[in-house]
């Protein structure tokens, strides 16, 4: 791979459909180098012959469509391919081309240096010396100036800037003849032979005159960026024939880039005998309760993970601007919500121009403007891209497919830039009761926008069939214990240890290592595993051993030979010994009495609008039929008191007990019921409180945490549960007829490393291992020849938990190994993701376990811990463990280091 590709995709962040297309650049510039007059004809068929969905450029120039969906980014994208193309190939002169004044203004913005969504930042020869935007407004400055002399220049231009066939027939400025370089800007540009041509939208520019005044550019490659490569026709859409890369809008479902759209409807909805002003009325209200219920979902996250909040808003569709304004008189009237919506809604329509209806809209993402409800005719198109948009509520009549894939499109894009795992903070809602059934079916069709994805299988790949293997420790294997899962396959040449025992004397072994097993959790008794040599422990494990060991059969002396049970409990544990690394079970509790609790405060609850339901909502997620239930109170209790619902589902967390904090706590419910009543009658405001309890108790509970004290006077004690813990088996999928591979020779292709299986080995606890890496296998090759033992942990091997978001995952670490002086918890990971949230949350966790650890050890002069986080480029078969540790030991001094 081009150093270029993986320096970029580094420094810029790139998500993986990101870093591939710019693979698929690399690639193809080695194919057809981008340069003038070069034969379309033999271009086309060099890149078929790889990438078989490419059949015609399309334009008279090489030209490649990159369809990705709507959210994944497409500009930072551009930044990327404007990098690369000047760092790999010398190319300095760059022309992006927009299709309206909304996104020509935003990539101006994004391209300029020093602003919130730069993006180039990162890339250091640009922050020395930063690209020349010139647009155009200012290329008869640049012009005068002598600004094209610059040695980067990325030319911003709105589509109609450069088309010939403009109003009244005259030609665009950027035509006209400029005296300072002897011809039009156009012309200019036209003449250099290393102009690339950047296409935002591109399904925007497939008119005649759009084809004709850029095929006049001339440019040495073009690169199309779209979400929607098609053209519609009278008879459908028209597919491009030059897409590279299709990334469709499921796959970035799956992989979690975008929200998840969800159908919603009432709990037993029926639209029969319903006229369709009732269905309307329904779908209004409907939507505005659902809308204010992910309002607080939306705080509630935001408050418990320290994110800033959200202000979430509601798109209605009208039929057409006679329905849109009544919507507005309905919406701003005293009978809806009584009239608490008439100043948080717009409306917007064919009356104001597209650019200026997209810069009102785009406002709405901002917290401090009012709107919460939009109101708009035609379905949105591209170039507005908010993040806050939660519930559509579609009024007009379209078929389904329309309605889903026009519907969701401006939707998608996440607040925080990924999934949160919280359902109402990553969801899309639309709301058609009416559709709900057509709509869940259009999603199901093979053909559906929501689920369609290329999975693309060889020959290969159909006929092989893959086993599940289970990698049991080798001391499993050397004391003869059964697999606890499914057996290896003997045609996968995998191969476990031999026991060192015969028949009869593993059924003896077994018997002793169940007693070591049981000893495991006396850590007073057996603080390591090292202590199974030590002639009292023998002594009591023989006594147990003896204890429990029955013949098979009653024996005559002298006709049978007694088996030797101490020799067999002594091999035993010498086998534990050798095939085992100490990893204690370390559980940190508090010393003595711990005081705390919450102090009195005023709670924030203008964010807090639930409306009095009617029903139950049903919201079906359209990718993958999750079915959500919103406002169920199924098992709610009636309380005699309003404050009783709040103070009900504020005891059930496990940080407040009633007995300390009833005064607090009925104080804060009365803030609630206040709250309510100021805009509910008593009536409705129980319905709110039964029917969204939790959410409300959850929403009080997140602000209470601001306001939590604890005697700082506590100490903790850190109890040792077990010495050291038994191997866990871990389970791979692997092709049947496939061997293990030698971990010491890198694989051919190593794109499909997680794939292979590796054998060979004489110093690791199991048998075969999987790496995700390459970099992984080159440090399995250290620890083989430089520690005495090594493994990477499976699944629940250290039940380490780090903190993401506002769930507590557990860390798996990758490698551990033993060396004569200490041992190693270590971490490979990318050099582009070591500053990550969830990296650095791994790595604190991991580091106090190894500083927990090493206390413990001490006690018994044991081997210390360290946590070693190593980039992946650092790692080379030349490299030593003590050469890696001194550089990337995390959490110790220089003298620990040494």
């Amino acid at each position: 791979m081009n150093r270029h590709v993986n320096a970029i995709a580094g420094r810029l962040s790139l998500r993986p459909p990101q870093r591939r297309s710019l693979e698929i650049l690399d690639r193809i510039s080695e194919i057809v180098p981008p340069k003038k007059g070069g034969d379309l004809a033999a271009a086309v068929a060099a890149i078929r012959s790889e990438f078989p969905t490419v059949a015609d450029f399309e334009r008279e120039f090489p030209s490649l469509c990159f369809a990705l969906a709507t959210g994944v980014g497409k500009t930072r994208l551009m930044g990327a391919f404007i990098a690369y193309l000047h760092l790999a190939h010398g190319l300095n002169n760059f022309f992006v081309l927009a299709p309206n004044l909304t996104i020509y203004n935003k990539l101006i913005t994004d391209f300029t240096q020093n602003t919130p969504k730069y993006v180039l930042k990162g890339i250091s020869e640009f922050a020395i010396s930063p690209p020349v935007i010139t647009t155009g407004e200012n290329y008869e400055r640049q012009i005068a100036s002598g600004g094209n002399l610059f040695p980067v220049t990325i030319n911003i231009f709105n589509i109609s800037k450069i088309n010939s066939e403009v109003r009244g027939g005259r030609s665009p400025k950027i035509r006209s003849f400029k005296e300072e370089i002897g011809e039009s800007y156009f012309e200019y540009l036209a003449g250099l032979d290393d102009l690339v041509l950047i296409m935002d939208e591109s399904h925007r520019y497939r008119a005649s005159a759009g084809i004709r005044a850029i095929n006049e550019l001339k440019p040495v490659i073009g690169l199309e960026l779209t979400a929607t490569p098609f053209v519609e026709t009278s008879r459908g859409p028209v597919p491009f024939q030059n897409v590279i890369f299709d990334y469709p809008l499921g796959k970035a479902m799956a992989d979690g880039f975008v929200k998840e759209p969800a159908v919603v409807t009432r709990e037993n909805f029926s639209p029969i005998g319903k006229s369709p002003q009732s269905i309307q009325q329904i779908k209004l209200e409907d939507g505005v309760r659902l809308h204010e219920s992910v309002k607080v979902e939306l705080e509630t996250y935001a408050r418990q993970v320290g994110e800033r909040i959200v202000k979430p808003f509601m798109l209605v569709i009208a039929r057409d601007t006679t329905h849109a304004a009544d919507l507005m008189q309905l919406i701003k009237s005293d009978t809806f919500f009584e009239g608490r919506y008439k100043d948080k809604v717009i409306q917007v329509d064919s009356s104001v121009k597209e650019e200026e209806t997209i810069e009102r809209l785009l406002k709405v993402e901002h917290t401090d403007e009012p709107t919460e409800i939009v109101i708009h005719v035609n379905m949105l198109k591209e170039g507005w891209d908010v993040t806050n948009l939660y519930t559509i509520v579609p009024l007009r009549a379209a078929n389904a497919r329309t309605l889903i894939e026009q519907s969701i499109g401006r939707g998608l894009r996440l607040p925080y830039g990924k999934r949160t795992g919280v359902t109402a903070v990553d969801r899309l809602n639309i709301v058609a009761h009416d559709r709900f059934q057509e709509i869940v079916d259009e999603a199901k069709k093979p053909d559906s926008a929501i689920r369609l994805q290329q999975v693309i299988l060889s020959n290969e790949q159909l006929q092989q069939k893959t086993v599940t293997v289970v990698s049991q420790p080798q001391l499993a294997s050397k004391l003869g214990l059964q697999s606890d899962g499914a057996a290896p396959s003997a045609a996968s040449g995998f191969h476990e240890a031999q026991s060192v025992f015969n028949a009869d004397e593993q059924k003896i072994a077994k018997i002793a290592y169940d007693v070591i097993r049981k000893f495991e959790t006396q850590p007073s008794r057996l603080p390591s595993v090292g202590h199974l040599q030590r002639p009292e422990v023998q002594a009591a494990l023989l006594r147990e051993v003896e204890s429990q060991y029955r013949p098979a059969q009653m024996e005559l002396d002298g006709i049978s030979t007694q088996p030797d049970l101490a020799a067999i409990v002594a091999k035993t544990a010498e086998m534990v010994v050798q095939q085992t690394i100490d990893i204690p079970r370390i559980l940190v509790v508090p010393k003595g009495e711990v005081k705390s609790g919450f102090r009195p405060f005023t709670l924030d609850l203008v964010r807090m609008r639930y409306e009095a339901p009617n029903e139950t909502l049903w919201a079906a997620h359209l990718r993958t039929g999750q079915i959500d239930r919103i406002g169920v109170c199924a098992g709610a209790i009636d309380e005699q008191r309003l404050e009783d619902y709040v103070v009900s589902g504020l005891i059930d967390f496990d940080d407040v007990a009633y007995d300390e904090h009833a005064d607090l706590l009925y104080d804060l419910a009365e803030q609630v019921i206040r709250h309510f009543l100021s805009y509910l009658s008593e009536e409705d405001a129980r319905k709110v409180l039964r029917l969204h309890q939790k959410e409300i108790a959850s929403f009080v509970h997140v602000q209470m945490q601001k306001h939590f004290w604890q005697d700082t006077q506590v100490a903790y004690d850190v109890v040792i549960t077990r010495g050291f813990t038994e191997l866990r088996s871990s389970a791979y999928t692997t092709a049947a007829d496939e061997a293990p591979l030698d971990f010491r020779i890198s694989p051919s292709d190593k794109t499909k490393m997680s794939r292979y299986l590796f054998g060979g080995f004489s110093r690791c606890l199991y048998p075969t291992q999987k790496f995700q890496s390459d970099a992984e296998r080159k440090l399995a090759v250290v620890l083989e020849r430089e520690s005495l033992k090594w493994f990477k942990p499976a699944k629940g091997q250290f039940q380490l938990f780090y903190r993401s978001g506002i769930e507590d995952l557990e860390y798996q670490p990758d490698f551990v190994a033993e060396t004569d002086t200490r041992i190693f918890m270590i971490e490979p990971k990318d050099k582009n993701q070591m500053g990550m949230q969830d990296v650095i949350a791994k790595r604190d966790v991991a580091v106090e376990w190894c500083r927990r650890a090493t206390e413990h050890a001490a006690s018994f002069n044991g081997k210390p811990w360290n946590y070693v986080l190593i980039p992946h480029d650092a790692i080379a078969e030349n490299m030593t463990i003590a050469g890696l540790a001194k550089l990337y030991a995390v959490g110790v001094t220089p003298r620990d280091r040494r």
